[in-house]
């Protein structure tokens, strides 16, 4: 998202872009399964990734209109917080034209990984009168 606002240079404060930041980890399911038996609470049932194209509908006019709106969605609410609403329309303009762009390129996808738990039985701890849930 900073190089997004970076090309709109002078109309937001360097201050402001520079104090933003959406800290975001996309972990593989090799990762997931790890840290879950690592922390020992769960057992997985289910793991698996799943490969989504950007451009599900495959309406290669408006595919990097769909992923914009999809982005704003989530990403506004953050946006606007820092930066007001002021700019909003232009920043996703520009991402649905950077999106539009690499759709246009390369193969875009999506990878969801959709995991089902069960959570493990109480064991008790060592400590005297007290339980692990």
């Amino acid at each position: 998202m900073q190089a997004l606002f970076r090309n709109l240079k002078g109309l937001i404060e360097e201050q402001k872009l520079d104090a933003f930041n959406i800290p975001q980890y996309t972990p593989s399911p090799a990762e997931v399964k790890y840290i879950v038996e690592k922390e020992n609470s769960f057992t997985i049932n289910r793991l698996e990734a799943t490969r989504v194209h950007w451009n599900a509908s495959n309406d290669h006019i408006n595919g990097g209109y769909n992923v914009s709106r999809c982005m704003r969605a989530v990403a506004e609410p953050l946006l606007v917080s820092q930066f007001g609403t002021k700019l909003m329309d232009l920043v996703f303009q520009k991402h649905e034209e950077i999106v539009s762009y690499c759709m246009a390129k390369e193969k875009t996808e999506f990878i969801n990984v959709t995991v089902s738990f069960d959570q493990e039985k109480i064991r008790p701890l060592n400590v005297e009168g007290g339980l692990r849930i």
